[in-house]
């Protein structure tokens, strides 16, 4: 299956922000029938990708509404190893994403997507057992926009924890959050995915959109701390534990611009 750029695949056209949000479950998800769409994007993740379906499948078959309600779309965005044939060998919907932008990548997979929740989560991450569940839960409250589940490190340092202290105060005043985000289908397409321009904080960007949403409807973005992802390090790894810490002005800064913009 391929899927080039989100706003071009043949996706519905944006609702308006009033409409009103569908729960993720109703009668019309029958036995088999996604209830929730996780995407992966991926570029050459070969690696580090079979740990994370591992964890997947784990939180699949723990999911109360069976295992099949789960879809993962793997979102290969023009990888040179072999991440788009472990991702076939595993049994994930496969989307082809030729633009190397991480955003392009996010929206490709979403464009597959068909079930009326769509999650997103990083190739190096780690998924907590009962990570579905909690999602099905959140999105069956009409008082939540979306949310996230956050993560904790798959080591720890001074510097890491120093690099993570300093987002702390970001994430509880805006309740933004990483890990595996996720929302409705719905919302996605009314908010326009994420950005295919931004080289970094699309993901920010993304949520400061959704939380514009929810502040016209009364709603708000959640965090799911007790199902909390694991984020790898490779990056303090090869460049430092004290690396992102010296840059963390630098990137709230950026942060803040992303959501003026959005």
């Amino acid at each position: 299956e391929s899927a080039s750029k989100y706003r071009s695949v043949g996706l519905p056209a944006r609702r308006s922000a009033a409409s009103p949000p569908v729960k993720a479950s109703s009668p019309a998800h029958a036995a088999g029938v996604p209830r929730l769409s996780l995407v992966i994007p991926a570029y050459n993740e070969a690696a580090l990708l079979p740990r994370l379906l591992d964890t997947i499948d784990l939180a699949r078959s723990r999911f109360s509404g069976g295992p099949d309600a789960i879809e993962v779309i793997v979102a290969d965005n023009s990888s040179t190893d072999a991440t788009a044939a472990i991702a076939k060998a595993r049994g994930c919907r496969l989307a082809r994403v030729t633009r190397r932008m991480i955003g392009a990548s996010r929206n490709g997979g979403a464009a597959l997507a068909t079930a009326p929740v769509i999650c997103f989560v990083d190739a190096d991450m780690q998924v907590h057992s009962d990570t579905f569940n909690a999602i099905a839960g959140a999105m069956n409250d009409l008082h939540l926009v979306g949310g996230a589940t956050g993560v904790t490190m798959e080591r720890w340092s001074a510097g890491i924890v120093a690099t993570y202290g300093l987002l702390v105060p970001f994430v509880w005043l805006t309740r933004m959050d990483t890990g595996v985000v996720f929302c409705r289908r719905d919302d996605f397409v009314r908010v326009g995915g994420y950005s295919e321009s931004r080289h970094f904080a699309e993901d920010v960007e993304f949520l400061w959109k959704l939380t514009r949403l929810g502040w016209s409807r009364g709603q708000h973005l959640t965090r799911l701390r007790q199902v909390k992802a694991i984020a790898s390090v490779r990056k303090f790894d090869r460049f430092g534990d004290w690396h992102y810490f010296t840059m963390m002005p630098a990137l709230l800064i950026s942060t803040f611009s992303a959501g003026c913009l959005a």
